[in-house]
């Protein structure tokens, strides 16, 4: 579970997803907050990896990713912290991961009408459309941070999972859809966030689009990566 400046919102969450969740090992990591997200954390049974600075999404996610790999966890489950995710619709991504290795929880494909800006779904809706032919399997919310991974994921992922801008979502499609992982998509509900400020406004959506195609062109000719075997 990335974190960052989430009081607002991270004891709600983790009260669902231990109740709905609890045979599930739970890492919070705690990117840098300035508020008391990760003081809020330790007051329920789970772990707590705090970064000393924020280095976003991505960085977070390879903290993850790093310890599930260390620990032989077989699946990872990213649940955000902000209240939008359902965790006791966390189940149907964990039990794709049988015939896919990285499941996406789509906002969009319910048909719950969950309520976006024109402008940034349009956005969405052109990145989506690309990533779908990137990886081979018809998406429509490509962007989502509801997603599960896995073993073979988990590994690609600690040693390599992106760190910049946009990163965390599609490049990491990209890389995974290079290296043979299959992509798939199932349908979630989704809430509007508790608490926190989001991390992408109506303006910063213009540009969106375009950065995103960005991404996955870099993400296309950037050298394959090698593993390494063991993860340090």
């Amino acid at each position: 579970m990335p974190a960052y400046n989430e009081g607002a919102s991270i004891a709600v969450v983790l009260a669902e997803v231990l109740e709905n969740l609890p045979d599930t090992d739970v890492l919070v990591v705690d990117d840098g907050s300035r508020d008391d997200t990760a003081r809020i954390a330790r007051q329920f049974p789970v772990r707590v990896a705090s970064h000393p600075f924020n280095v976003g999404v991505g960085g977070a996610m390879r903290t993850g990713f790093r310890y599930a790999a260390e620990r032989g966890y077989a699946v990872v489950i990213q649940i955000d912290a902000d209240g939008q995710h359902v965790a006791e619709q966390a189940r149907a991504l964990i039990d794709a991961t049988s015939i896919a290795d990285v499941v996406i929880g789509s906002r969009f494909a319910s048909g719950d009408g969950y309520e976006v800006h024109p402008v940034r779904f349009a956005s969405m809706r052109v990145v989506a459309g690309l990533m779908s032919r990137v990886v081979r399997s018809p998406l429509t919310d490509s962007t989502s941070g509801f997603r599960a991974f896995s073993r073979s994921a988990i590994e690609l992922f600690a040693q390599h999972y992106p760190c910049e801008y946009l990163g965390d979502t599609v490049e990491s499609l990209v890389l995974a859809r290079r290296t043979g992982l299959r992509v798939v998509e199932v349908p979630v509900s989704m809430r509007p966030r508790l608490g926190g400020t989001p991390s992408q406004n109506t303006i910063a959506s213009v540009g969106y689009a375009g950065r995103a195609v960005a991404t996955i062109f870099l993400g296309l000719v950037r050298p394959r990566p090698v593993m390494t075997g063991v993860v340090r």
